[in-house]
């Protein structure tokens, strides 16, 4: 029988743990074959600790690495220290980091620090701009260029990875999305890939979670009402462009009275004090505090348009077939964009108010969006990943 294979999975925000939670499972069912080890860093503790639970995922280290008026600095260099004292421990096989966090970027370089493979799941996103999204853009490209498995979601991904020099690819264009059995030369499993088009985890972990009865009472939303769900959190979109936001959503709910507004306000005071300047005891527009993930896929089920600069929505929604409109200039995602179900609109009050206006009066340009295919992924893509791992690290 062959040795299982040791797979220490770290991630430290509530993005990545959803990403990582359908990963974790599958690896676990699968115990003959997999020695699995989660480590959490906490980069987002209360936010993390919500989709713990919902997996019912114990970690086996929790770093707790989240400080009041945390900055990168200090974050990078806790975690590096704290991951290099786990992996000389437990010396696994191979360390799985996630996206674009500065869990990722850390953990994957201290891995690398160490000589241990490295497996990048939702690698090759890029806008090609360093400074949008700031870090995020730079952790993803510093995480992709030590890492020995890169596990891109779409083609798209695997053409950047290919164009920034990393070689070696299975499911290229024309091909099914990958598996073990398909990355074979001459019969056996080739070991000198590096590229693997496998989907996206997230649509796992969403499908796992819409199967679930959730209330959505505790909200009290009106039935006869549409819903548009915000969401807003991101650095670049502090300060002007958010108040930009809100004031969009201010003609809206004045221009359009059969909508209501629901905006689940992030924790940072750098969104909730522009948010709560605004919008605070406006008819129609409910700011409620962030949803765990279960009843954030329900709100999102239940939604008729939602607005948002986050990158899991950008990829979620489409499979609940919910028109998304992206409050960025730019997006690491474009596929969905190519596919029609995903917009850009930026943070220009204008565009924005003009863009809803659009999907909520005109029915043909509704349906468009909302039936264009989602290009993330099928559900399978976890099984996907630990095929590839088992098959690259058997004997």
């Amino acid at each position: 029988m062959d040795k299982k294979i040791k797979a220490a999975v770290v991630f430290g925000t509530r993005p990545e743990a959803i990403k990582m939670a359908p990963l974790v499972l599958e690896l676990k069912n699968r115990d003959k074959e997999f020695d699995v080890i989660t480590i959490v860093t906490a980069q987002h503790r209360q936010m993390l600790d919500q989709v713990l639970e919902l997996f019912n995922i114990v970690p086996d280290y929790d770093l707790n690495l989240m400080k009041p008026n945390q900055n990168l600095w200090g974050l990078t260099s806790d975690i590096l220290l704290e991951t290099k004292k786990i992996f000389e421990d437990i010396k696994p096989d191979i360390v799985l980091v996630h996206g674009d966090t500065t869990t990722a970027f850390a953990s994957s370089l201290s891995a690398f620090y160490a000589r241990i493979p490295i497996g990048h799941v939702e690698a090759g996103l890029r806008t090609f701009n360093k400074d949008y999204p700031f870090p995020e853009e730079i952790n993803r490209v510093l995480a992709d260029a030590v890492s020995d498995l890169h596990f891109a979601p779409t083609e798209g991904s695997v053409k950047n990875l290919l164009e920034s020099g990393i070689k070696g690819i299975c499911g290229s264009e024309g091909e099914d999305l990958c598996s073990a059995n398909l990355c074979s030369t001459n019969g056996g499993f080739d070991k000198q890939r590096r590229i693997y088009k496998t989907g996206n985890t997230v649509i796992d972990a969403l499908l796992y979670t819409v199967k679930k009865d959730i209330d959505l009472d505790f909200i009290d939303l009106n039935p006869n009402l549409k819903i548009i769900l915000l969401t807003s959190h991101r650095r670049e979109n502090f300060g002007k462009p958010l108040e930009n936001i809100c004031d969009a959503i201010l003609e809206i709910v004045q221009k359009h009275k059969d909508i209501e507004i629901v905006y689940p306000v992030h924790l940072n005071p750098n969104v909730r004090n522009t948010v709560f300047s605004k919008l605070q005891n406006i008819d129609r527009v409910k700011l409620i505090d962030p949803l765990d993930y279960a009843p954030f896929c329900a709100l999102m089920k239940r939604s008729h348009i939602i607005l948002t600069d986050s990158g899991g929505v950008q990829e979620e929604a489409p499979s609940l077939g919910v028109p998304v409109l992206v409050l960025r200039d730019e997006t690491e995602r474009p596929e969905a964009v190519d596919c029609g179900c995903v917009k850009l609109v930026g943070t220009d009050k204008e565009k924005i108010v003009s863009t809803v206006g659009k999907l909520l009066d005109d029915r043909d340009f509704y349906n468009s969006m909302k039936m264009a295919v989602n290009p993330y992924g099928d559900g399978l893509t976890s099984k996907r990943i630990a095929d590839i791992i088992k098959a690259r690290f058997s004997s």
